[in-house]
């Protein structure tokens, strides 16, 4: 068999000086190309994703976008993840849920590995209960049962636990991994089998026949037998490291097998800069070699024979052999479920152990100089923001041709990959660039009085006075699809509200968003608060930036339906303002003007179909059907190529409709429109109610006193009266520019401008006033007079 694994490329255990090591070019012959797909059924909970499985050299993961394609992985449990609280006994439920983990890579074509702890504490627990049935039998024989409650437990040696729980361990990971047809097998080792030659070329052996076999190797230390830890002294160099901890093994055979990805589960989050729990420990998301001097380890875990100063070490020996490592938490009872497969996924889970180091700042450090920079930009003069913004409008229309030139690049690679409509939102033109200006400039002039302007002041008592004024809302990240027009847009309004920003735009749009965020940054640069808007512009992923809750204080999306559904739901603990969908009415009355109709409803879905705001379902009033008006409505939208999809009450009155809607509640994007219809304004309303998105819905009607009903009922952010959806817009509404439109109820709604970036605070003046002297026999009394509050200015 050791000739076959020679032969077959394998590489012995015993060489002192590994060649794939040295040599980190060399294929690994275990890797398989990308077209080996391996195919499988889904049987778990948790989504199954077939991916190429490939990997050319020998060196470790730069990036955890690619980690999905770890062909053979290394999981190690820590003795704090396997054991209970009360270290005597087994956490089934989080084993159980880590086995379906390993179970589903295993089964989409991976080679898993474990290396787990848990013998002694599950011995521990079997030993205890022999013992303490021995004694209560002695005891009930010469004390009577009252004894029973203050018998001892004597103190456990723990490699006479190893011997005793090793077999229930290995019993319970086979009847687990049995329940997904899965064989798994034991491997118990110590460190004088990696010191001798024939023994580790036999560990080789069976672990690559084992894998071959599609059979889940389990490999423990023999704790039975093991002698006492050694000092800490050998891990210095790739070569050499001894097994002393599970940590060490997990290493070890990591790189002596070639493994793509060790993942180490202990009960902390990662790696933190200081112990955890400390006030300023903040989870490194990626270490690179060298960065232990940044570092201060604590105390080791509750159990376990290893620290995190002994995983940082032998993280470090196999990432220097070739081997990416990811430390994480697997006791946590909210991703435990999926810390596993999300690690593979390349989420950003747990700290990532890289090599490469990015050229750019992480996100990370740009949340914290968008913070830090915001803070300067709100304590600038008003006048000195505006500057701001108009030296930036100036640029977009000096630096023209660059932006277009840049926008050509875009263009020119998205031809062929993105539908219509959405190149349509990618295209910039002179227009565009100079409407941009034009709002730009709105936008500093409504600026001037936008931060700290006075909204309340009451005069608590004599020389007690409190005011409630505009401020901030924090930092602001806005993620954005295939408009990089939206890039100075928000930024300007961020700017004149004194927010930081993170901006994560569309990668289709990479060359136009690079030159708008330097240009921006150029005129940040004016007044010395360059860095108060960021480009993300790594490889996070927008489901990880949802997860920076505390360097973020709101979410704006802006793109398409999906991608605001996506960081609604990934938004953990931070505000999402925006709406997931745009599905816009429009009800015709029986007294609409035939003038007014086609022209409204022409504009609204035909002048730009891709648009939020854009009509997508029209309500027809009963008594319009077979009239010239609603002949005339017919015969544009042919002309304009718009295909119609017949509602379940329009249907039943033709004989030959148009296809049937397959929901009326949907949002086209296109040219494309429901039409249905209804038998009065209130049944208008319930419809829009019921299947709208709370969006923007208009009436069209010569009646004022429907009209007045209509704008008073129905319960969206805009509702509007013979005029087009269209109007449902920032630039439109006076406000310069928005962030996005708002279909929530707290705080802004609708076209979100300047306003609506807003929060406020409280500030008290006082002279040594304390809340004792209001007491009933206190020397004050509150007067809670309303003051008058300073003129805003208008101009």
């Amino acid at each position: 068999m050791l000739s076959q694994v020679y032969r077959s490329g394998f590489q012995p255990f015993g060489q002192r000086l590994l060649p794939w090591v040295q040599s980190p070019g060399l294929s690994r012959s275990h890797r398989v190309q990308p077209s080996a797909i391996r195919h499988v059924r889904s049987w778990s909970n948790i989504p199954f994703i077939t991916v190429p499985l490939s990997r050319t050299h020998g060196k470790s993961f730069a990036h955890r976008s690619e980690l999905k394609h770890a062909k053979r992985i290394v999981v190690k449990l820590g003795s704090a993840v396997v054991t209970r609280g009360d270290e005597c006994g087994l956490a089934l439920g989080r084993l159980a849920s880590i086995v379906e983990q390993v179970s589903v890579l295993q089964n989409q074509g991976r080679e898993m590995m474990l290396v787990t702890s848990g013998a002694v504490a599950f011995g521990k627990q079997r030993l205890r209960h022999e013992i303490l049935l021995s004694q209560s039998v002695r005891q009930a024989l010469h004390s009577g049962q009252n004894q029973l409650k203050e018998m001892a437990i004597p103190v456990l040696e723990a490699r006479a636990c190893a011997a005793a729980g090793q077999s229930g361990l290995m019993a319970l990971y086979e009847a687990m991994f049995t329940q997904y047809s899965i064989c798994a097998a034991q491997i118990l080792v110590t460190n004088l089998d990696f010191h001798d030659e024939q023994k580790r070329r036999n560990l080789n052996g069976t672990l690559h026949e084992l894998l071959r076999m599609n059979i889940v190797p389990i490999v423990n230390t023999n704790d039975a037998v093991v002698p006492p830890a050694e000092p800490n002294s050998d891990l210095q160099g790739v070569n050499v490291i001894s097994v002393k901890d599970n940590d060490s093994l997990a290493a070890r055979l990591a790189v002596e097998m070639k493994t793509d990805l060790l993942i180490v589960l202990s009960d902390v989050e990662g790696l933190f800069d200081s112990p955890p729990g400390s006030d300023d420990a903040k989870l490194i998301d990626i270490f690179y070699p060298g960065d232990q001097q940044s570092v201060t380890f604590g105390t080791k875990s509750r159990v376990g024979m290893g620290g995190m100063e002994a995983k940082v070490k032998a993280a470090l020996w196999a990432l220097q052999g070739g081997t990416s490592v990811v430390i994480a938490n697997g006791t946590h009872p909210k991703v435990s479920g999926h810390v596993i497969t999300d690690i593979v996924e390349g989420k950003k889970v747990g700290t990532f152990f890289s090599e490469v180091k990015p050229a750019g700042p992480t996100v990370e450090q740009q949340g914290e100089m968008a913070r830090s920079g915001g803070r300067m930009l709100a304590t600038l003069e008003p006048e000195q923001r505006a500057e701001i913004i108009h030296h930036l409008a100036d640029l977009l229309t000096d630096q023209r041709d660059e932006i277009l030139l840049a926008n050509k690049k875009d263009l020119e690679e998205a031809e062929g990959r993105l539908a219509a409509p959405l190149l349509k939102r990618l295209s910039l033109s002179t227009s565009k660039l100079n409407s941009l200006a034009i709002g730009l400039r709105q936008i500093a002039a409504s600026s001037q009085d936008s931060v700290g302007r006075v909204l309340r002041r009451t005069r608590i008592a004599k020389n007690l006075e409190l005011e409630q004024v505009t401020v901030p809302i924090g930092v602001l990240l806005v993620i954005f699809e295939s408009r990089p027009d939206c890039l100075p847009q928000v930024a300007a309004l961020a700017i004149a509200s004194g927010n930081g920003l993170l901006l994560k735009g569309g990668k289709e749009a990479t060359h136009s968003n690079r030159i708008l965020h330097l240009l921006t940054q150029e005129a940040l640069s004016i007044h010395g608060v360059k860095e108060a808007v960021q480009l993300v512009n790594t490889r996070e992923e927008v489901e990880d930036l949802c997860r920076l809750d505390k360097m973020i204080d709101l979410i704006i999306p802006r793109g398409s339906s999906q991608l605001v559904r996506d960081i609604q739901k990934a938004a953990k603990g931070i505000p999402v303002m925006g709406h997931s969908e745009g599905i816009c009415h429009m009800y015709v009355d029986s007294e609409a003007s035939v003038d007014k109709v086609t022209r409204l409803v022409r504009d609204s879905k035909c002048e730009y179909p891709a648009a939020c705001n854009a009509l997508e379902t029209l309500l027809i009033h009963r008594d319009l059907l077979r009239t010239p008006l609603f002949d005339q409505i017919i015969d544009m939208l042919r002309v304009e190529q718009v295909k119609i999809h017949a509602g379940p009450k329009f249907a039943s009155y033709l004989t030959f409709s148009p296809s049937e809607v397959k929901s009326l509640r949907t949002e086209y994007g296109d040219l494309e429109l429901c039409i249905e219809v209804v038998d009065n304004v209130q049944e208008a309303i319930d419809h829009i109610h019921k299947y709208g998105s709370s969006h923007t819905d208009v009436i069209v009607t010569e009646n004022e006193k429907t009209a007045e009903f209509f704008l008073q009922h129905v319960d969206s952010a805009c509702v509007f009266w013979n005029a087009s959806t269209r109007f449902s817009d920032g630039y439109r509404f006076g406000l310069g520019a928005e962030v996005g439109i708002s279909t929530s109820r707290i705080h802004a709604r609708g076209p979100v401008g300047l306003e609506g970036l807003l929060t406020t605070k409280w500030l008290l003046r006082g002279q040594d006033h304390v809340v004792s002297d209001f007491s009933e026999h206190g020397s004050l009394k509150y007067l809670h007079e309303t003051l008058p509050v300073p003129q805003r200015n208008t101009n």
